[in-house]
């Protein structure tokens, strides 16, 4: 391998993996100050090296590289190797993972310094980033795997980081068995794709892609599917369990229950992008394939609208903000589902700063509060903690796509491409993100009421000694503010309307699905978008849904209480979240502990030990038994046995 820069990327990679094996290794010698001075340092480097490949390949236009750095195992004319692909998506991503670690890390030290699992907890972080970075850097699909099931590790330690609690436990175990599901799926594409490609380099893959798009595969007898599309819904189920697609969507609130820092990690930057960054790097594959894309659109629409109504009834601030991740990746699953994969990344970027801002605000203010979540134990902190206020109203603003904030732009152009898609299932899609635009703002601003404004509900004994949390809680919230402001109306002319865009020839569309180069004709720049949102029917539902808020939190709040009143059975059913949960719990682990509990009764007890084992030793007593009363005593018994035995025995020699 010559070319120096994928020495910088893998410098990049093993950085927060040098920060994990000292924290990890080391870090009970070495105190907590060097432990995070040597996560926070290597990541901050990781980070500034990024930047320096972004300026590369991004400002300087420079080609793609892609080199091994080692052949792992080779089977005939088949080679697996550890190799990496320098790419403008590759290198955004480099950059958006890299900059959001590095704000948790520098927000840990406040929030996890009285914990004793601190060195511990800065290992997993270091280490999940390490994952995250190895996933986006990869060339092939065995090099995705590793970091695919290095996040998804990784991500059950941190969730069940504080593990004597037995919600948390319970918490990672979900996570880690429904990502499994989703991941049999990846793996089964893989497969497919390496005996029916011969390869598992991207590129190789690609270049393939044409030339065998009529071939089939027998599914069942007498019926034969379509190998393309075969393999991009089986990546797509990895891609739904790794980034919370209904119905392997039900893992991911129960994220919450890991320290505040993670939860902003995995919902912002790691994890849960990684299927929405597999299927933008998969478009060469996806764009072949219209069934795969419409079961995209069905599944993303659904997981944007109806996760979003599971939002308006928790109280759990945290849980609030998870649902509303689980609303936003279904927004990039339509995105997605309608060739729109540049506005989907443009989204991911968008959504990882103002959504790691709001998980750091809200742990600010758990911290505050002395680590209480409960929406209905708070109030009137607005005056407490300005800081946290700010930025959390940033962040809230941001999602609600309120413009000018980051989030207007990205979500904006999702809702008018999945608009313009001709993709069977686009209309259903288009009505879900629709109606998701009033639902954001209605469980956001919800949250926003009850913690900062109302009445205030804090415990008396809390109340006199809340403050604002130390500067490296609150240095991270003002550095991803910022972004959360900006970054949409700075990039949404490089991510979608230039020529060529921000992600370059990463990306394939086909003509027939370039719903962009349709929305370009109308584009009139970022600033005259923004003032142009007034004519626009998702800004107004927006601003009905902050009213909604208001109205049924701030201003009469009685009403919220009627209405759940009158509507008891939809809230029976929003509280219960449709019945996921319960059916997982009732079905599969329920059905599955009943299966092994009836498998024992009838194998092993019944059949092994009642038949086999203590059935042949009853055999045997029997024949003892029986075979003792043959040993008389008398000589003309013996004298008998023996005449019929030569009897018997000429018999047989004269039939013979």
């Amino acid at each position: 391998m010559q070319n120096p820069l994928l020495w910088v990327a893998l410098t990049i990679a093993l950085l927060p993996l040098f920060g994990a094996l000292v924290a990890g290794l080391v870090g009970k010698k070495i105190g907590k100050l060097w432990t995070h001075r040597i996560a926070i340092t290597s990541m901050g480097v990781a980070f500034f090296l990024a930047c320096y490949l972004f300026k590369v390949f991004i400002i300087d236009d420079h080609p793609l590289v892609e080199d091994s750095f080692y052949t792992w195992a080779t089977a005939g004319l088949l080679r697996f190797d550890i190799a990496f692909l320098l790419d403008r998506l590759s290198v955004v991503m480099l950059v958006v993972v890299s900059f959001v670690s590095l704000m948790v890390h520098i927000y840990s030290i406040g929030y996890m310094w009285d914990d004793p699992g601190y060195q511990r907890f800065f290992s997993y972080v270091s280490l999940f980033t390490f994952s995250m970075l190895i996933l986006v850097l990869a060339n092939n699909f065995l090099l995705l795997f590793f970091g695919w099931e290095g996040v998804g590790l990784v991500s059950y330690l941190l969730i069940g980081f504080w593990f004597s609690r037995d919600a948390a436990t319970f918490g990672s175990l979900k996570a880690f068995l429904v990502n499994r599901v989703g991941d049999m799926g990846f793996l089964l594409a893989i497969a497919a794709t390496l005996m029916y490609f011969s390869s598992i380099n991207y590129h190789d893959v690609f270049r393939q892609v044409p030339s065998l798009m009529n071939e089939t595969l027998p599914l069942f007898p007498n019926y034969r599917v379509s190998v393309i599309t075969t393999i991009c819904i089986l990546l797509f189920i990895g891609a739904m369990g790794k980034s919370a697609q209904v119905p392997l969507h039900v893992w991911l609130p129960e994220s919450m229950e890991g320290p505040t820092p993670i939860s902003a990690l995995i919902h912002a930057a790691t994890m849960v992008t990684a299927g929405i960054y597999m299927v933008a790097r998969m478009s060469p594959l996806f764009e072949f394939s219209q069934t795969s894309l419409t079961l995209i659109l069905i599944i993303g629409g659904t997981t944007a609208l109806f996760m979003g109504f599971l939002a308006i009834t928790q109280y759990d601030i945290k849980r609030v903000i998870a649902y509303s991740t689980l609303s936003q990746l279904g927004y990039m699953a339509v995105a997605l589902g309608a060739s729109a994969y540049d506005a989907a990344i443009f989204h991911l970027i968008t959504h990882a700063f103002f959504k790691a801002l709001l998980f750091l605000a809200a742990g600010s203010v758990i911290m505050a509060l002395h680590h209480e979540q409960d929406m209905r134990k708070m109030g009137g902190l607005a005056s407490y903690l300005p800081i946290t206020y700010l930025t959390f109203v940033i962040g809230t603003l941001a999602l609600c796509a309120i413009p000018p904030f980051s989030g207007f732009y990205s979500k904006d152009i999702i809702i008018e491409a999945v608009k313009l898609s001709q993709i069977p299932g686009a209309g259903y899609a288009y009505f879900c993100v629709l109606v998701g635009a009033f639902i954001t703002p209605v469980y956001m601003f919800r949250a926003l009421f009850m913690t900062f404004h109302t009445n205030d509900r804090v415990d008396l004994h809390i109340r006199d000694k809340i403050k604002e949390p130390s500067w490296v809680v609150w240095l991270p919230l003002i550095l991803l503010a910022i972004p959360s402001i900006f970054v949409g109306q700075m990039l949404i002319n490089k991510m979608l309307f230039d020529n060529p865009k921000l992600l370059g020839d990463a990306i394939l569309v086909l003509p027939q699905h370039d719903v962009i180069n349709q929305i370009a004709t109308d584009y009139t720049g970022a600033k005259l978008m923004a003032l142009q949102a007034g004519t626009t029917l998702a800004f107004w539902l927006a601003i009905a849904g902050i009213i909604t808020a208001w109205f049924f939190t701030a201003y009469r709040p009685v009403w919220s209480q009627i209405l759940k009143q009158r509507f008891a059975w939809i809230y029976a059913i929003l509280v219960r979240k449709y019945g996921f949960d319960d059916f997982n719990q009732i079905v599969l682990v329920h059905g599955t502990q009943e299966v092994g509990d009836l498998c024992y009764e009838v194998s092993d007890v019944k059949l092994i030990d009642g038949v086999v084992v203590n059935g042949s030793g009853r055999c045997i007593r029997w024949l003892a038994q029986n075979a003792r009363l043959l040993q008389t005593g008398y000589i003309y018994h013996y004298a008998l046995a023996m005449v019929l035995g030569v009897l018997g025995f000429l018999i047989w020699y004269v039939m013979g």
